[in-house]
């Protein structure tokens, strides 16, 4: 949940537009406001959440002080209602996140190739926390003695993983290329002499 605001002034002086996004669907709940209060924040929650989809699991919010209420943390409470806040709340943390984040980017398939950029480069992939916290059937598997050999393996086949990449990715872009022209209608010019 989010507020988006000071917008050119509306009809009812209102000027700011409270947005919820369902994290699941992406169905988008927007209401304009004419100030931002911790009481048009939970009107909004229940008018156009919890009455329209039931009580919801959790809220993420940002550090706003309409998000930050005693009446609406009570609010939630007894509805049970968790509350999350985004990083906003850190400030200057980031760069601490920045990591983990970049982590999950890089260990993460894109569509267009099928392949994450860490098996891109290294040609494996990577072993994430939680395959050491629940051992998976790779992780039982390793055996140091064979690892230097795996490992040439691994790298003797990046070339030929890189080519699949590369033409699959040549082929999702042919296909967007091809939804998009489908949109496209053909206008023709007359020029008269």
């Amino acid at each position: 949940m989010d507020i988006v605001g000071k917008l050119p002034r509306a009809p009812g002086q209102r000027e700011y537009l409270i947005v919820a996004v369902d994290y699941f669907s992406k169905w988008v709940e927007a209401e304009a406001l004419s100030k931002i209060t911790e009481k048009e924040v939970m009107k909004f929650a229940w008018k156009n959440i919890v009455c329209r989809f039931g009580i919801p699991r959790a809220f993420v919010m940002d550090n706003g002080t309409q998000f930050q209420g005693a009446k609406l943390r009570q609010w939630c409470e007894e509805l049970k209602i968790k509350q999350y806040y985004t990083l906003e709340e850190a400030k200057g943390n980031w760069v601490d996140e920045l990591p983990g984040v970049l982590w999950a980017y890089r260990t993460t398939p894109r569509r267009s190739t099928r392949e994450s950029p860490f098996s891109l480069v290294y040609g494996t992939e990577a072993v994430v926390p939680v395959e050491i916290g629940e051992e998976t059937l790779r992780v039982q598997q390793y055996e140091p003695a064979s690892n230097n050999s795996e490992r040439r393996a691994d790298l003797d086949l990046i070339q030929e993983l890189r080519h699949s990449a590369n033409a699959r990715t040549t082929a999702y872009k042919a296909m967007m290329a091809k939804a998009y022209n489908s949109k496209v209608r053909h206008r023709g010019f007359q020029v008269e002499t």
